[in-house]
């Protein structure tokens, strides 16, 4: 995955674009975040290096420590400082911590959307598109990410419209029905004012494009993996959100799209039980 290399120039919905006029102000990743993301491309990054990245921001190295002891993690004992935690946790889930943190520091609470259950969703989402990903052989640093940053362009639309988010939320009864929902009221929908974001935000072309193609990856030629893992891992944080079985879920909302990629939906139940609940402690990155 290449963070750091300026996107081609990719065209973006101009129902989109709207949501980023007026008072809704593009939000600003923490320089810390946009290090953490770069690290994404870069092989030779040690753990050592990332847990002195993040201690660079006080606020930041915080919220990791307190995730770090959570229940989730299970610590043997406390973990007093950010190199244990580095130990405990490894590269990998340190550095998801941190740019999940970091991200959702980047945008204010917004009317129309509860923030927890917002940021837990979105994590919910990161962990299942990881565990779809390396199912499906792809780039899992990427589809934690891109998981994580899937519903963001839904806050940049409640900061401009928060009465006609609220009620699409609402109405949003069936996993993976906030899609449609969106297209209908608003001409587009929260991964189409993803994409123009992290076009804003200078993300690679082919990551802007995946947003994009999340709304109905089957419609789109040539096909996007990442888009596909994206569409399923929001259904599946869906019916989480809904206590709801995640793969009878799939079986009504996406059917074509799981025949498409001949998932065994058993072995994938075994995988999401064995993965527990990725937003458990979301509270805790919001503090």
């Amino acid at each position: 995955m290449t963070i750091a290399r300026m996107p081609a120039v990719t065209a973006v919905s101009s129902q989109a674009e709207r949501f980023f006029g007026g008072h809704a102000s593009l939000p600003v990743m923490p320089e810390v975040g946009r290090k953490l993301l770069r690290s994404l491309d870069d092989d030779g990054v040690s753990l050592g290096q990332i847990a002195e990245l993040i201690g660079k921001d006080s606020t930041l190295a915080a919220k990791v420590l307190r995730l770090a002891n959570s229940a989730r993690y299970s610590p043997s004992h406390s973990i007093a400082n950010l190199q244990d935690a580095a130990m405990a946790l490894g590269l990998e889930t340190l550095r998801n911590l941190a740019m999940a943190a970091s991200i959702s520091a980047s945008f204010p609470d917004v009317k129309g959307l509860d923030r927890q259950r917002f940021w837990c969703h979105s994590v919910r989402t990161a962990g299942y598109a990881r565990l779809l990903a390396k199912l499906l052989q792809g780039d899992v640093d990427t589809a934690y990410l891109a998981g994580l940053m899937l519903r963001t362009g839904q806050l940049m639309m409640a900061m401009s419209e928060p009465e006609q988010v609220a009620d699409v939320e609402a109405h949003a009864a069936e996993p993976g029905s906030r899609f449609s929902l969106e297209m209908h009221r608003f001409g587009c929908t929260h991964a189409d004012v993803t994409a123009a974001l992290a076009s804003h935000w200078h993300f690679p072309a082919d990551l802007v494009e995946a947003f994009k193609d999340a709304n109905t990856p089957l419609e789109v030629k040539p096909f996007s993996m990442l888009a596909a893992v994206l569409h399923l891992a929001e259904v599946i944080a869906d019916a989480n959100d809904q206590n709801a079985d995640p793969i009878a879920a799939l079986q009504v909302a996406v059917p074509e799209l799981v025949e498409h990629l001949h998932m065994d939906l058993e072995f994938l139940r075994l995988r999401l039980e064995g993965c527990g609940d990725p937003g458990q402690d979301v509270a805790l990155m919001l503090k």
